[in-house]
């Protein structure tokens, strides 16, 4: 092989190599639409992959035996980048049905549509992973640099690799899409391979494939202007380097979804501003504190999880303008909060950063923190251990409130449970309620010693005023009638054990084997 032959065999394996990484990045999101990204899906994914590759090393140590010659390995990299490809066009088809089956709970569907989707990337990551060992085959010219080629053809594509890793979720995702992202690895290594094919072999050899980037443009431009999801009522969709992020109005209600779109993160209405969910439920935690207490009383609240507003907008309206601090780590829903759910109140500060990070940096003092990021299987374990609510309580006022949003089970209330006892050996007080027609539990955790009574006796001193906002008085309502005993168990979480995972791969797992969805909502 010529000098220049054997310096490009490194630019293929750096490419080979970062192609793969952007390829399993890009299924986590192509797959996330439908199935979400919990740590089962991105096992499947990660586990998948490994396989492939594994025997992909296997099948290109022996093809490299038989035909140690560049031109092969070139065409079987070609082919590689080509499938790569492809995979996001023929994934649509089969994801399209499959989301609409996702909300119609149509189980089997799912079930088949994910596994024909993680079969599909088999063809082009095993013939991916033939390339290192078919590159160390043909580099190695002196027996006696064996080692040193294999190790440099393994740092390059290593190397390659983590490049992979970054640029389409910080980048090509976020700018330009989960199939634009495809192409564009795809279709710089298919360049990589053909350019390869042209020094190893001469540039006519080049000319019978150059129908493979014809075929990538054609579909490209008959798939990208087409929506991810057609989902009924949809107005607008996106994607970001966290989430697809989908806003659907049905009868002037509207509702944001984000990934596989279980679960509601926020609603809107011109008019209305209760819709019998969880956030009005939050607007009664100040109230679980020896009264009387004022509404007018409550100057600052935090927001963990703000989605796009839905709670800032109900206490801005209950309170008045109090100053509202709300966290969310997906600045591309603040900026859909601010286009679709008039998320422009002037009270409110939209912070793009973790709720735990923000808090940690925050100087301020809350009379009400609310965490509404925990859904099943989506829980940030990091929002859920003692040393969080400690950090949480040194952020609150003397008097301070914090409610949770938990996600629960019919029959399984584990989750809840472990939240109580480690919120209790932070907190003097803690209690909880069940949202009637939904698996959502609201948690209380006050800084002060309290009863019930409390609550109950707050809510009497506002039913004898006048002044008070009618969805204050049902949210207190609804929490004295569906207060639940506020059970806990021996586990206490903590940043060095909080087995949340456990708990919410058990719910998951219910759902696929016993169609129990409501588990998950």
């Amino acid at each position: 092989m010529s000098k220049t032959g054997s310096r490009y065999l490194y630019v293929a394996v750096f490419a080979a190599g970062m192609t793969t990484l952007a390829v399993e990045l890009a299924a986590s999101r192509l797959l996330g639409t439908v199935f979400g990204t919990s740590n089962l899906v991105w096992a499947s994914i990660i586990g998948l992959i490994l396989i492939y590759l594994t025997a992909g090393y296997f099948i290109g140590g022996r093809w490299a035996d038989r035909s140690p010659f560049p031109h092969t390995m070139y065409t079987i990299l070609a082919w590689g980048a080509f499938l790569a490809g492809l995979v996001p066009f023929v994934a649509r088809l089969i994801l399209r049905p499959a989301a609409d089956a996702f909300d119609q709970l149509q189980i089997g569907v799912l079930l088949g549509s994910f596994t024909v989707v993680l079969i599909l990337f088999s063809f082009p990551v095993t013939l991916l992973g033939t390339i290192s060992p078919f590159a160390i085959r043909l580099a190695i010219e002196d027996p006696s640099h064996a080692g040193r080629v294999s190790g440099r053809i393994y740092a390059i594509s290593t190397l390659g690799s983590f490049v992979g890793t970054f640029l389409p979720v910080l980048v090509f995702i976020p700018l330009v899409g989960t199939t634009m992202t495809f192409l564009i690895f795809s279709g710089f290594l298919l360049l990589v391979a053909l350019i390869g094919l042209g020094l190893s072999s001469g540039w006519r050899r080049v000319l019978p494939w150059l129908w493979m980037p014809i075929i990538l443009i054609v579909a490209a431009i008959y798939f990208l202007n087409r929506p991810i999801k057609t989902t009924q009522s949809q107005i607008y969709e996106t994607e970001s380097a966290y989430n697809y992020i989908q806003v659907l109005e049905k009868d002037g209600y509207r509702l944001l979804r984000l990934n596989e779109g279980q679960g509601i993160h926020s609603m809107w209405h011109p008019t209305e501003l209760d819709f019998a969910g969880p956030w009005e439920q939050f607007l009664v935690a100040p109230f679980f504190n020896p009264g009387p207490v004022a509404p007018e009383s409550i100057r600052s609240m935090a927001i963990v999880g703000l989605a796009a507003g839905t709670l800032a907008r109900q206490a801005t309206q209950v309170y008045g303008p109090l100053q509202i601090d709300g966290y969310e780590i997906d600045p591309e829903i603040i900026r859909v909060g601010r286009d679709y759910f008039e998320m422009d109140l002037p009270n409110l500060r939209s912070i793009a950063q973790d709720g735990r990070l923000g808090l940690e940096t925050s100087d301020q003092r809350y009379d009400l923190i609310a965490v509404d990021a925990y859904r099943p299987p989506y829980i940030p374990w990091h929002l859920t251990t003692r040393e969080f609510f400690e950090l949480v309580r040194s952020r609150l006022t003397d008097d301070g409130v914090v409610a949770i949003n938990v996600g629960r089970a019919p029959n399984d209330r584990r989750l809840i449970d472990g939240l109580v006892g480690t919120l209790k050996a932070v907190f003097p007080s803690v209690y909880v309620m069940d949202l009637p027609d939904t698996f959502n539990s609201l948690i209380y955790a006050t800084a002060l010693p309290m009863e019930i009574t409390d609550l109950h006796q707050n809510y009497l001193d506002l039913l004898a005023r006048k002044d008070i906002h009618p969805l204050l008085m049902t949210a207190m309502q609804r929490a004295i009638v569906n207060q639940q005993p506020a059970t806990q168990t021996g586990t206490v979480f903590t940043d060095e054990h909080a087995p949340i995972e456990w708990i919410t791969n058990s719910m998951v797992l219910s759902y696929v084997f016993f169609g129990d969805m409501e588990s998950l909502r």
